[in-house]
């Protein structure tokens, strides 16, 4: 071999190495700095959309932004917000039924609460099926000390039936959230599965359902796929979060989000799933377009 054609071997050689190198140089800053998300190009099986109070932005710039990355819908809108959504050709996927003060304290738990829900339900489920809202949220309350869990879920149990043949007769899906009484909200007596489906069982109504927190679950019983595939029967709705922190669902966390929303969807499930974390990103738009391309499965 002439020195010529050794040089340009050892050239050809190192242009390779180099190439390598800057690969995983590459790859390193990538695992570092990761690239903007984009979201997924489908939905895939279910329909997401995202929680209000997650974002500062101006309701109609979030819906446009949403409505790019492929969201189908917004969480958690009060009455005098539907029309902002639905003009954006996005859904209110849950909604509230008024703008009351300590409105997770307040449940149908106690029945001293129960002529102020009622009412409240009964005003919002007409304008609910003239905006087109399919779902209004509700809360089990918490614990009043002088009623104990049986007492307490018989409670419940009354109060939610009074109003499912008007929730039926209007086409609206009142949903129950079950939240963790072990970090963030203290004393709500709806803090496990167990405690929601026995209400639901009892109820008996298609038109009262449960709103399952991803997030306040794995912090209560953990078993969360295995907990919804037994229960789907009772759930309408859900919510997700990342554990610890109730921030971005990713790798950063405990749960394996993508597996959730596989078994979910696997289900047959018709509702929405809606994320309901707070991003720790500058740029939230990021953790959103992330969060969709998760559960687009």
């Amino acid at each position: 071999m002439s020195s010529e054609t050794k040089v340009s071997h050892r050239r050809a050689a190192l242009g390779r190495i180099a190439a390598l190198a800057g690969a995983g140089i590459a790859s390193t800053l990538a695992a570092v700095e990761p690239a903007k998300a984009t979201p997924a190009k489908a939905p895939g099986r279910l329909k997401q959309s995202l929680c209000r109070w997650t974002s500062k932005a101006p309701l109609p710039e979030l819906c446009r932004s949403l409505k790019g990355m492929g969201f189908a819908g917004i969480d958690l809108i009060y009455p005098d917000e539907w029309s902002i959504v639905n003009d954006s050709g996005l859904a209110v996927s849950m909604g509230y039924a008024s703008r009351r003060e300590k409105f997770i304290q307040t449940g149908f738990n106690d029945p001293a609460n129960h002529a102020l829900l009622l009412k409240e339900l009964e005003t919002a489920i007409p304008l609910a099926k003239q905006a087109g809202v399919k779902n209004l949220i509700a809360m089990f309350g918490n614990r009043n000390p002088a009623i104990d869990e049986g007492r307490a879920r018989e409670n419940c149990v009354a109060g939610l039936s009074k109003i499912a043949p008007l929730a039926a007769e209007n086409g609206i899906t009142i949903c129950v959230e079950l939240l963790n009484s072990k970090v963030d909200h203290h004393g709500y007596q709806g803090d496990h599965t167990a405690f929601g489906a026995a209400v639901m069982k009892d109820i008996g109504s298609p038109n009262v359902k449960l709103l399952y927190d991803i997030y306040h679950m794995q912090i209560m019983e953990g078993d969360v796929i295995r907990t919804i595939r037994d229960n789907i029967a009772w759930i309408g709705h859900f919510h997700t979060g990342g554990v610890p922190g109730r921030h971005e669902i990713n790798d950063t966390q405990e749960l394996n989000y993508r597996a959730i929303a596989t078994a979910i969807a696997d289900l047959n499930y018709a509702g929405y799933i809606a994320h309901e974390f707070s991003p720790t990103r500058p740029d939230v738009s990021v953790s959103q377009a992330e969060a969709f391309g998760i559960c687009s499965v």
